[in-house]
């Protein structure tokens, strides 16, 4: 198992050293017969991976439309079997989700190497949403929910194993497809609604991942960080306002809460790569929150003290000790109460941090290669905090390469205005396929 680099100044000094050698690296090697084969095969099938798209889009599958995530599922189930794969869904009732559609390709040659391609099936869309269908803006974008995040990735993962085989050049490497179908709204327990990757991960030597990551086709997520939910509870002792700071009675609820999130401020945002955020925040004499909704309530006067507060957050960090450190301050902070106020902190479970290895350096490197043979760009690492968490990060700790970012590029993910740059399509189809193809020779 490749190194971590943990420490944010080795970070930046190993993301700046792999894109010097990156850079350095020959600015184009020829391509061999196979690939060449690969980028002409990639063309011919340009308008069925384009009807594919439009198709999967079109069909609904918010994360709790557990019909429509079903039916983008069967969608990829076709297409996968008829490429030879096995294909089977792994139900998600146990977690009150669609489920997975997990499709296997086990090569005959015992040392091949083994891929886990990673996408999801599931949008930020529901069903009754009025943003529902594809629509081809022009010959370089089109609109619609989930376009490019990720139906258009499971579409690169899907064209790029046709044209390999179409070609055969499948024989030599074993691959497990695992579309999720919760990846926008995770089941609970994540130990259950994410043991597929983790197992995915466990038998895999490498892990790729096609969300759009920071939708710039010149960068790789080598490195993604985690994700996980926290809640703020705090109480104070009621009394009319004239009587606030003073030993009986103390500050009340609003005080100690503003007193605890300009300490986690104060702290923490110097740390980098690491952010923390309170999204919602309700105080009052009597509070009201609907967790399902994430909305609320509260009653109070402005003579009369705060007695109860909540506050809901996230926290992202990249890496598991900048995570537990971020959360020991936060907890500490919260501990050192003003007077007759009490509070607690309460951290969910997450996505885990996917941090930064020599081992993602590496497929980086080698996938910038396969870029600058083709005629494209360099492709460099992106900034992690240029995109959110994602199913790869259970993956990443498992395996000895991973990679993020590789589907269709675009912008406006998770709203109305989602598009997609259909430029990136036929571009990232062939580096994927061709990254494949020559990882199958580095293994015999």
């Amino acid at each position: 198992m490749f190194k971590i680099i943990s420490s944010p100044a080795l970070l930046f000094l190993s993301v700046c050293f792999a894109y010097s050698l990156i850079s350095s690296a020959h600015a184009k090697t020829p391509l061999d017969l196979n690939e060449q084969n690969i980028v002409k095969q990639v063309e011919l099938a340009l308008p069925q991976a384009l009807k594919d798209i439009e198709q999967a889009v079109n069909i609904n599958s918010g994360s709790m439309n557990i019909a429509g995530v079903k039916q983008v599922g069967l969608l990829a189930k076709q297409q996968l079997s008829a490429i030879g794969f096995d294909v089977q869904w792994l139900d998600g009732r146990a977690f009150n989700r669609a489920g997975h559609l997990l499709a296997t390709h086990q090569s005959s040659q015992p040392n091949a190497v083994k891929i886990l391609m990673i996408g999801h099936l599931d949008t930020v869309f529901a069903k009754n949403d009025s943003f529902q269908k594809f629509t081809l803006l022009s010959e370089t974008q089109a609109a619609g929910p989930g376009v490019a995040d990720m139906k258009g990735g499971n579409t690169i993962i899907i064209s790029a194993l046709r044209a390999l085989k179409k070609l055969n050049l499948l024989d030599n490497v074993s691959i497990k497809v695992l579309l999720t179908g919760d990846e926008e709204s995770s089941g609970r327990p994540l130990s259950l609604s994410k043991k597929a990757i983790v197992d995915g991960a466990i038998w895999a030597d490498i892990a790729l991942g096609f969300e759009n990551g920071d939708n710039n086709i010149n960068s790789g997520m080598a490195a993604r960080r985690g994700y996980t939910g926290w809640t703020l509870n705090v109480a104070g002792k009621p009394a009319h306002s004239s009587q606030i700071f003073n030993e009986e009675i103390g500050y009340g609820a609003i005080y100690e809460t503003a007193r605890i999130l300009e300490a986690f401020r104060a702290q923490l945002e110097q740390e980098e790569n690491l952010t923390f955020n309170p999204g919602l925040i309700i105080g009052g004499t009597s509070i009201d929150f609907d967790l399902a909704k994430s909305s609320g309530s509260a009653f109070g006067k402005s003579n009369v003290i705060a007695q109860k507060s909540k506050v809901k957050g996230d926290l992202r960090a990249l890496s598991n000790k900048q995570l537990k450190s971020a959360q020991q301050t936060m907890q500490n902070i919260v501990k050192n109460n003003l007077n007759h106020t009490k509070a607690e902190l309460i951290f969910e479970e997450g996505y885990p941090p996917m941090a930064l290895t020599q081992g993602n350096l590496d497929l980086l490197s080698q996938y910038s290669q396969v870029s600058q043979d083709l005629g494209y760009n360099v492709v460099k690492a992106a900034n992690p905090r240029k995109a959110g968490a994602a199913d790869i990060s259970f993956a990443a700790q498992h395996v000895d390469m991973a990679l993020d970012g590789l589907g269709l590029m675009g912008s406006g993910a998770h709203t109305k205005n989602e598009i997609a740059d259909l430029t990136t399509l036929n571009k990232n189809i062939e580096k994927t396929a061709i990254l494949i193809y020559r990882l199958t020779k580095q293994k015999g």
